[in-house]
């Protein structure tokens, strides 16, 4: 099990870091266990926090005074995420909710900026985060416009391997049927029907509490 230091040191933003900016990362950076089902942030709070994920799987989610609920993203270990928000310093727009318990980084704002003014690589990596994030958004609203539920079902499994937004994914996700649900916006009974289907294609096979991903690539382009 990772530590926070370990979380940072190997994140790819930290990659052309000097020692001593690192250093400054580190100092500014603290742990927080979630439990399942608890908020890393809510939706309408000031923003004073960069977010990695050490351990777990959490689900990035807008709910409505009108009570309509929508899920944004899956956030598996070793993803970042919130770097828009303080860029824009504006009141946080969504809000992020532990599908398991797991353990979160918080780096503070004051250290978020002071790398964004010192470090080079610390800002190419937000440009690519940023477009990365981007390009997810925009294929959520493809898929659900254009894909059958199995298809979606697929990507959304296949987004957690994103190797920018979620690089410490494993091939062995542990992840309910009910969380997948939660990811997609679709029961957990007809998860499971999809899963069977994907499952007979050879993409994945089906274990208790986790499924073990065989082939991402073909989770891509499940129904093209």
């Amino acid at each position: 099990m990772q530590s926070v230091e370990e979380l940072l040191r190997n994140s790819q933003w930290a990659e052309g870091l000097t020692e001593d900016e690192l250093d400054r990362a580190l100092s500014g950076t603290i742990e927080r266990l979630v439990p399942a089902g608890g908020y890393v942030c809510m939706k309408g709070e000031p923003v004073n926090h960069w977010m990695g994920v050490i351990d777990g799987l959490l689900k990035m989610a807008s709910h409505w005074s009108t009570g309509k609920t929508t899920s944004l993203a899956g956030i598996p270990t070793g993803g970042w995420f919130g770097e828009g928000s303080l860029l824009k310093d504006e009141v946080r727009r969504y809000e992020v909710i532990a599908l398991r318990d797991s353990r979160v980084a918080y780096m503070n704002r004051a250290t978020f900026r002071w790398l964004l003014d010192h470090s080079i690589a610390f800002n190419r990596f937000l440009l690519t985060q940023i477009n990365e994030r981007l390009g997810q958004f925009i294929a959520m609203i493809e898929h659900e416009r254009l894909l059958e539920i199995d298809a979606r079902i697929a990507r959304c499994l296949a987004g957690l391997f994103n190797p920018i937004l979620g690089p410490g994914a494993q091939r062995q996700v542990e992840i309910s049927q009910e969380e997948l649900g939660y990811l997609a916006g679709i029961s957990r009974q007809r998860v499971n029907q999809a899963l069977k289907l994907l499952e007979d294609q050879g993409l994945l096979r089906i274990e208790y509490g986790r499924i073990n991903v065989l082939d991402v690539d073909g989770l891509r382009r499940f129904g093209d």
